[in-house]
């Protein structure tokens, strides 16, 4: 009897062993599923956040450059309207070789000498992501190189035209100074000019 019972207790032991040697090889592989998955998730969270970061990183360069344009623009916009609201006259001075531009008041009749101090109202100077290609005014001529000068009385702009900018890409925009309009706006592009116009009084 106490041998059955020897027997018994020793048949229980080996099936609770069992059950213990399955229970860990089971917890062993669900360890090793659960580290596999997390590996897993890990690598695909790097994997969105470095797109992540290389599409940031496109929209951040193309934020700068169109905040640099819209400066641009906003001075041109300047000019036009303080020289509308008085008997003053403005100048935009586009500036190839420091890729720059400036602008001023004019109180000299003598438009050939160098801004005085007083003047300069407003300039800045584009980083590299933004490069002047070249200025082409509404009775065709085209200045790719020194300076390009847009004067603005209380009739309006002396000339109009435009103004070619090319971003870090490659990519070609154009500031678009209308006379008769009377509007500067930023397009995507290198866009044709309409014909010559009258020229206005200045």
């Amino acid at each position: 009897m106490a041998k059955a019972k020897m027997q018994t207790c020793a048949a229980q032991m080996r099936i609770k062993q069992k059950s213990e040697d399955r229970s860990q090889n089971t917890g062993n592989l669900s360890s090793g599923f659960v580290l596999a998955e997390i590996v897993m998730v890990i690598f695909i969270i790097g994997l969105f956040v470095s797109i992540a970061m290389v599409d940031m990183g496109s929209v951040l360069s193309r934020n700068t450059f169109k905040a640099q344009a819209n400066g641009l623009v906003s001075v041109l916009q300047m000019a036009a309207v303080k020289a509308a609201e008085s008997s003053r006259r403005y100048e935009v001075i586009i500036d190839f070789p420091t890729q720059s531009y400036m602008l001023r008041e004019i109180t000299s009749g003598d438009l050939g000498v160098e801004p005085l101090q007083e003047e300069i109202i407003r300039q800045h100077a584009f980083n590299k992501g933004v490069q002047i290609k070249y200025v082409q005014f509404d009775d065709w001529m085209t200045a790719a190189e020194g300076q390009a000068k847009f004067r603005a009385g209380h009739a309006g702009w002396q000339y109009g035209g435009k103004i070619v900018l090319v971003d870090e890409n490659g990519s070609e925009y154009t500031i678009m100074v209308n006379r008769l309009g009377k509007t500067v706006e930023l397009l995507s592009g290198d866009i044709e000019q309409l014909e010559p116009l009258e020229d206005l009084a200045f």
